[in-house]
């Protein structure tokens, strides 16, 4: 029967050579740039009739990143604007907004490249040194997760396998560590080649410490577990698809087709294919040498009238082709990411609602999907920041419901919709109303802003109100007299 360590080692290797983590470190490649035209050099045709490397003709390898354009465009679509929390409970509400602070959404916003890149991306909750709940991005190509059912919806554990940079005396070195989390605590070990040992510098131990007083008033770090795995899974849908599947091989013909466009228009006589007649030498590298070093070439006559002469073989590049073919391969690489054209002609000039939503259709699609597991992953993310409050002292809020809303950053007609507002007021709460205007970021802190310049202008109405007898009544009869006329 085999052991736990070496199960272990076994997936560790499995997960080294899978297609999804090696699907993983292509995309964060090929977001940073690091493509495979870059490494593919320009080939022609030997004398077998075979295909090798050549270094005598223009080799530019251009890389026109519309794959990380089109990650942006998703991630800033659905994130790039803070999202809106509602409770029933104001103190909670408080709470929350000052845990998942701009720090959480810088990071949630790297978890969501990650997502999209790579299929999932991950968030690890944990406490820091001054005891507050935060929450690290793991990178996706760290973590083999070990999934309790077919859906991938829960956990049973997972590892973390990592790299860190050090010395061996005088000697840099990549130490390669592993960690295994479940609900019993954290396993650590190092890797020496296929096998685990032991990590003697972190010891195996709990999730976490909490510093507390023993009966003698000493100070005693008392460990404490997670009741849950503690790994939250941000998918960009329920497949976990990388983006990159969608769309490589249309970025890697972009590529192909700018470099070979400047390839072709760099070959000049010095480089390109000449025709000689009665050359005065042998030696065709020669005469290469010669032509690239002086720009000259020497002929001679054979002395019956017919001189010597140099002819190019001219290949015309058309441009419009090249224009055409990057024009089908860009649109193509736009369809098939579900993004949008930033530059589409519906956009110019005075442009509808419906013609904004027409282009955002297919990016609105994928946002959908994003949303329906974001939203998955929140209550998992709630249920830790529910027990951060309770230990801390903060209230016990698990009953209270949290509604989460990703406010897109979407192109809007702002005068098409204010005037929709404006025609919505008598008919539909203020609060609602408030909610689809263009302006508005934070509907509560507008609502009270409403309230307060509401409150002023009752203030500044009183004195006159009193003084054209519309205040409140006086309990005596104004002048000298009386109820029935009479002087007092």
């Amino acid at each position: 029967m085999m052991g736990d360590i070496r199960f272990l080692e076994k997936e560790i290797q499995k997960w080294k050579q899978s297609p999804v983590r090696k699907t993983m470190i292509l995309a964060e490649q090929y977001y940073q740039g690091d493509q495979d035209i870059l490494h593919t050099p320009r080939k022609a045709i030997n004398e077998k009739g075979e295909l090798e490397p050549v270094k005598n003709l223009p080799d530019n390898r251009i890389v026109d990143n519309q794959y990380q354009k089109a990650v942006d465009q998703k991630k800033n679509y659905l994130l790039s604007k803070p999202f809106t929390i509602t409770t029933e409970n104001d103190a909670y509400t408080e709470a929350l907004k000052d845990i998942l602070d701009k720090r959480f959404m810088r990071s949630l916003k790297r978890v969501a490249g990650d997502s999209i890149n790579g299929g999932i991306g991950y968030l690890y909750p944990y406490y820091n040194t001054e005891g507050r709940l935060c929450f690290k991005r793991f990178n996706n190509y760290e973590i083999i997760p070990f999934w309790a059912d077919e859906e991938h919806t829960e956990l049973d554990c997972f590892g973390r396998l990592y790299q860190i940079d050090g010395y061996e005396g005088e000697t840099e070195k990549t130490y390669e560590f592993f960690e295994l989390y479940s609900k019993d605590g954290v396993e650590r070990y190092q890797l020496d080649g296929a096998h685990l040992i032991p990590d003697v510098m972190h010891p195996s131990g709990a999730h976490y410490l909490v510093e507390q007083h023993d009966p003698d008033g000493k100070h005693v770090e008392v460990p404490y577990n997670w009741e849950r795995v503690p790994l939250i899974p941000f998918k960009r849908n329920a497949h976990e698809i990388p983006l990159i599947r969608c769309c490589k091989s249309l970025q890697d013909g972009i590529n192909l087709m700018v470099s070979s466009f400047e390839n072709n228009m760099c070959e000049d006589a010095r480089n390109t294919i000449l025709i000689l007649v009665n050359y005065d030498g042998q030696n065709l590298g020669e005469f290469r040498k010669n032509l690239s070093q002086y720009g000259a070439v020497k002929v001679r006559s054979d002395g019956t009238g017919s001189g010597g002469d140099v002819k190019t073989l001219t290949v015309e590049v058309n441009s419009e082709n090249y224009k055409a073919i990057l024009e089908i391969f860009k649109q193509a690489l736009i369809e098939n990411c579900k993004s949008y054209d930033a530059k589409d002609n519906r956009l110019t000039g005075d442009a509808n609602q419906m013609h904004i939503q027409t282009i955002y259709q297919d990016i609105e699609l994928d946002a959908q999907d994003m949303e329906t597991e974001y939203q998955a992953a929140f209550e998992d993310l709630f249920w830790f920041v529910d027990q951060y409050l309770m230990n801390s002292g903060g209230g016990d809020f698990e009953a209270v419901e949290v509604d989460i809303t990703f406010n897109r950053n979407i192109l809007v007609n702002e005068t098409e919709l204010i005037d929709n507002c404006m025609k919505s007021v008598g008919f539909l709460p203020t609060k609602l109303i408030l909610q689809k205007h263009p302006w508005v970021d934070d509907v509560e802190e507008a609502m009270k802003l409403l309230e307060e310049e509401e409150q002023k202008k009752m203030e500044q109405m009183d004195p006159y109100q009193q003084a054209f007898g519309q205040g409140p009544p006086d309990t005596e009869p104004r002048g000298g007299e009386g109820l029935n006329g009479e002087e007092k």
